[in-house]
């Protein structure tokens, strides 16, 4: 198995993709499965978030795209946040998981075409390598949160991804308060 950063962060895209034809095609499954990609998707954004995404602006030359990134994941963590808390068997939930597919899927085909790619042409096999190692490593430490679950520290770090200014010094409420402006912006 690949140890490679990019590949690993890929291997997770096709698997919330896989989950999210498996919560239309299959609504029986849904609770069942809601868990696991909210489980999933949680782990996968904040191991991108503490170990790719600063490694990625500083030494693969991606800050602007991480920024841009790094505000993708917090509308995807409201949305996700907004899915885990809808009920499976009523009516909003189709409406409610086509509103997380859409965002999910666009951050996706951007990350896919724009930071990986960069990524892979200007850290060396052996960073991506490591990095892959600090990134499994992370998501395995995520497992089991939820979305808005999020330490002073993880917003801090969503702060600094996001570029957001003076954020590093804010109570965790008002450093809170700042990311979610700043991705509404």
């Amino acid at each position: 198995m690949s140890t490679d950063v990019v590949d690993l962060i890929m291997q997770d895209h096709r698997e919330v993709e896989r989950l999210f034809d498996a919560l239309k095609d299959e609504p029986e499954k849904r609770p069942t499965l809601l868990p696991v990609l909210t489980t999933l998707l949680t782990a996968h954004s904040r191991a991108e978030e503490a170990e790719v995404y600063p490694v990625a602006a500083s030494e693969a030359g991606e800050k602007e795209e991480v920024s841009h990134s790094q505000q993708e994941h917090i509308e995807a963590d409201q949305l996700l946040a907004k899915l885990a808390a809808t009920d499976p068997t009523s009516g909003d939930f189709d409406r409610v998981l086509q509103n997380l597919v859409d965002a999910v899927s666009h951050h996706v085909e951007e990350e896919e075409t724009k930071v990986l790619p960069g990524m892979r042409s200007n850290l060396s096999d052996e960073r991506r390598s490591e990095l892959g190692d600090a990134f499994a490593a992370s998501r395995k430490q995520h497992l089991g949160e939820q979305p808005g679950d999020l330490t002073r520290e993880q917003l801090a770090q969503q702060a600094s991804n996001a570029d957001i200014p003076g954020a590093s010094k804010l109570p965790k409420d008002k450093l809170e308060k700042e990311v979610q402006k700043h991705a509404e912006q």
